[in-house]
């Protein structure tokens, strides 16, 4: 067998082995944005979810929030046009950062894997992470940091 056929035998076996969400996943890049601190909250457009390809808008599923002023990211994830979930992207197992895989976090360190609010999906964390109230005004996306 030669290295073509090698590498089309297993792109095939991983993307029948439940890989190909990942990978579909991994296709759009991650977005990040620092956002604005205000006496509100911290603050990010919500033109942040659009991006274009061939001139056609679409919405990011997510976006990273990292400002200078944060101990971790914060990972914002769209629900709907009006509604978003806001993490604190720091694992509750052992404190490490967590890494963004589309519509859930995971701990590269130890395992642990969240929902996009932030529930245990797998452990060793037991804890849920740490959310944060978000509300939207116009064309505003406001994290309450509080």
């Amino acid at each position: 067998m030669n290295r073509r056929e090698f590498a089309k035998q297993t792109c095939i076996g991983c993307l029948n082995g439940g890989l190909l969400s990942a990978i579909l996943a991994g296709c759009q890049s991650t977005h990040y944005v620092s956002g604005i601190i205000e006496s509100k909250g911290l603050s990010i457009p919500k033109s942040e979810f659009t991006y274009f390809k061939k001139e056609k808008p679409f919405a990011r599923q997510f976006i990273i929030v990292n400002h200078g002023k944060l101990e971790f990211p914060i990972y914002l994830y769209r629900i709907s046009d009006n509604e978003y979930s806001a993490l604190w992207m720091k694992c509750t197992h052992q404190g490490s950062e967590l890494q963004a895989a589309g519509d859930h976090l995971y701990c590269s360190s130890h395992g642990s894997e969240f929902d996009k609010k932030g529930n245990v999906n797998q452990g060793p964390a037991e804890t849920n992470l740490r959310s944060f109230p978000v509300s939207v005004n116009d064309d505003e996306i406001i994290i309450d940091l509080t």
